[in-house]
């Protein structure tokens, strides 16, 4: 009889726990992006690498369907792996930092830009728990529209991943938002990014600072500076 009983809680722990996990949010964690571009521009734009990746964050997170992991907490695990550079990751080192953050899908990707600065922006999206490319995308538009490819890019994934819809409103919303944000704006952004990882709070403080003075409705650069105290 108590070994019966035994069997039939555990037999409800074990459905209960299939039940919450099936309720709960699917997650997603965007890794740094490739740096492709040639000459003189690889090192010009290297701070993107970072900064696409935040921006493909704060994007993806308007869709309170899904749960997306913040920069910091992918930056922790990348540092204790000593993944902290940014650059091309094999498959399986994608997958390994998925299961570490404990996440369901993996982004991950590049860019390269041409002579007419023209960005093509790739994306990979993993499942981390079978290891397999669950979908692959990309697109294109000048490098002084990055929010707003950035943007489409997040549309699509969220799309070719069959996450919870976003609500039209909102959508809509983010799309034109991304339309006003200028260009030298993300680029400062991203390098006070880089100043923070390195731990020169005063550099990253005065970038983020001339990134709200480029655009002054710059949410997440007001949010980075108060969480350094600035």
């Amino acid at each position: 009889m108590r070994l019966h009983r035994f069997l039939t809680a555990v037999a409800g722990l074990a459905l209960a726990g299939a039940t919450a996990l099936a309720q709960s949010k699917p997650t997603v964690a965007v890794l740094y992006f490739n740096n492709g571009a040639t000459g003189a521009a690889n090192a010009e734009l290297a701070p993107l690498s970072k900064g696409i990746a935040d921006i493909l964050i704060q994007e993806m997170s308007v869709n309170t369907g899904i749960r997306v992991v913040e920069r910091d907490q992918l930056q922790k695990i990348l540092e204790e792996q000593r993944l902290s550079q940014a650059g091309n990751i094999d498959p399986a080192t994608v997958v390994r930092v998925g299961k570490l953050l404990g996440v369901h899908h993996m982004v991950t990707g590049g860019f390269i830009t041409n002579r007419t600065n023209d960005m093509n922006l790739t994306v990979r999206c993993f499942n981390v728990e079978t290891g397999e490319v669950e979908f692959a995308t990309n697109g294109l538009n000048k490098i002084d529209n990055l929010f707003v490819l950035v943007n489409s890019v997040a549309r699509k994934i969220n799309t070719g991943l069959k996450l919870p819809e976003i609500p039209r409103q909102v959508g809509e919303a983010r799309e034109k938002a991304a339309e006003k944000v200028p260009y030298q704006a993300v680029m400062l952004y991203s390098r006070a990014l880089i100043a923070k990882d390195a731990g020169k709070k005063d550099e990253a403080v005065q970038l983020f600072k001339q990134t709200l003075a480029k655009f002054p409705e710059y949410e997440a650069a007001k949010k980075e500076l108060a969480k350094l105290g600035a």
